[in-house]
């Protein structure tokens, strides 16, 4: 009886292997998957893109792999990004539902949600709700400004020694965000705000880790208390902060009338625009979407200062460049505005060097095929999960002079002009374009240009050796270091 059942057992695997092992015609190529696991054992635990790399060389730039039973296309090179997600946009702007975090969001909020009219309505709406909070404007600005008289403060008082800048960075990017769409911020040392980032520090390393990738292709296992299960109680805390914030709107809403603070009283009142005619805005909706914008908000920007932060400690020449441009460019001035960007071209290239070495979110956010549809000469069926590899894009021989080197020089012409070349697509592209790159590209610009001009980062004697290695997460961030601050004489003293 049981040698029937241990053959019976071997002849599934056999036919699932086979059937697995034949790709649909006109298929993307790719390696030979194993019965229900796929190919997951073939990938790096610690780090898949580098398998991802050694697969690009031997099938080209799309390729496909099994994630257990399920086939996955993936796309590397500037030209098939391009392809799949600008030139064939709406047949690529799908999100999944069946992989780990899109059960944890249940599909709602902006980017993890599938197309359809509650993504674009929520889109559309976070989008004008930015701007009327003054995404690009002056506004804005000061709002970043303010929160940075609290990270100066907090560097000041680290002159002449040495400290850690992961939560320092991390906690500024929050409340910059938090100020939009709380209207309020934090204090550093608050140990509530402390376990929220830390909640979504640890929902981003699990994301899409070796423990995500067991829980989509091993569903029997979901009940069992494993570490996936985490993101799902730090993600139900996040949504129950959520709430307790829209409550207390919701009363001071119920309380008096006033002109919108926030975010959270601008939804408030499209829910009550559009009460009864069937719309998406709701509590649930709301509560996703500004975890989306938490979230999203904070990791990218913190991990790509860190990065800027490592680089221009160990290239000295680099960061005194950088010093001797703002100084010449500011004067005597108190304050920097947006618009110095534009006489800065240095620095406008150290910080996107920064982000494209930083390669903070290196296989973007997963698309599905809409339709049936082509992509660079394969057959994509509807419902294809796609996965975007920026990280290609980002070193990719041939678009970059420097592709395997920190060389601010990637994003400078002959006559030391700043350009940003094609391939810089750290927000990904398309319909799916990253909604807060705005935002982002002001935060970097103002913070780092305000830290510098006040410090000089270098590297502690103790620090050992640099390590550049970053660690895989659904964001990429470099290894923790220690920085060494040193105050600079001010410009007119």
């Amino acid at each position: 009886m049981v040698g029937a059942v241990i053959v019976l057992w071997l002849s599934v695997c056999l036919l699932l292997w086979l059937l697995m092992g034949s790709r649909p015609q006109g298929f993307p190529p790719g390696p030979a998957p194993l019965p229900l696991i796929g190919n997951l054992l073939q990938l790096d635990p610690q780090n898949p893109l580098k398998t991802l790399s050694k697969l690009v060389q031997r099938y080209g730039p799309v390729f496909s792999l099994y994630i257990g039973t399920r086939p996955v296309v993936v796309l590397n090179g500037q030209q098939a990004l391009r392809e799949a997600l600008v030139t064939k946009a709406v047949e690529f702007t799908g999100r999944p539902d069946h992989i780990m975090i899109s059960h944890m969001t249940e599909g709602k909020g902006v980017i993890l949600a599938d197309v359809g009219p509650s993504w674009r309505e929520h889109r559309r709406f976070a989008l004008s709700t930015l701007r009327n909070f003054g995404l690009g404007k002056r506004s804005m600005e000061q709002r970043i400004l303010e929160e940075l008289t609290h990270v100066c403060a907090l560097l000041e008082k680290s002159a002449g020694g040495s400290m850690d800048p992961q939560h320092l960075f991390h906690h500024a990017a929050s409340n910059i965000i938090c100020s939009i769409i709380f209207g309020s911020r934090f204090d550093y040392d608050d140990h509530y705000f402390q376990t929220l980032i830390t909640m979504m520090e640890e929902i981003n390393k699990l994301a899409i880790g070796p423990w995500a990738m067991l829980y989509d292709v091993a569903p029997v296992l979901r009940a069992l208390p494993l570490p996936f299960r985490k993101v799902f109680r730090y993600y139900q805390r996040l949504r129950e902060h959520m709430q307790q914030v829209i409550t207390q709107h919701q009363h001071q809403s119920a309380a008096h009338t006033h002109e919108p603070r926030d975010m959270i009283d601008c939804y408030l009142q499209e829910m009550q625009k559009r009460a009864g005619d069937g719309s998406s805005f709701d509590d649930s909706h709301m509560e996703s979407l500004l975890i989306d914008l938490f979230v999203a908000g904070t990791d990218t920007t913190s991990n790509t200062l860190r990065t800027a932060c490592l680089y221009l400690m160990t290239h000295t020449h680099v960061q005194e460049q950088c010093h001797q441009e703002i100084d010449a460019m500011l004067g005597c001035r108190e304050c920097v505005s947006f618009d110095d960007r534009h006489t800065m071209p240095y620095v406008q290239a150290v910080i996107h060097e920064s982000q494209r070495v930083g390669n903070v979110v290196p296989l973007s956010v997963f698309h599905t095929a809409t339709t049936h549809t082509q992509l660079h000469g394969y057959t994509i069926p509807k419902g294809t999960m796609v996965i975007p590899n920026l990280s290609s894009v980002l070193s990719e021989e041939g678009q970059w002079k420097f592709p395997h080197e920190f060389n601010p020089h990637n994003f400078l012409n002959e006559h030391g002009e700043f350009v940003k070349p094609d391939a810089f697509l750290p927000f990904s592209a398309g319909s799916r374009v990253c909604l807060g790159e705005s935002l982002a590209r002001m935060e970097l610009f103002l913070i780092l240009v305000t830290v510098l001009r006040r410090f000089q980062l270098v590297w502690p004697d103790d620090g050992g050796v640099p390590d550049y290695e970053l660690i895989f997460g659904a964001t990429q961030s470099p290894k923790p270091y220690r920085m060494g601050v040193r105050l600079r004489p001010q410009v007119g003293n």
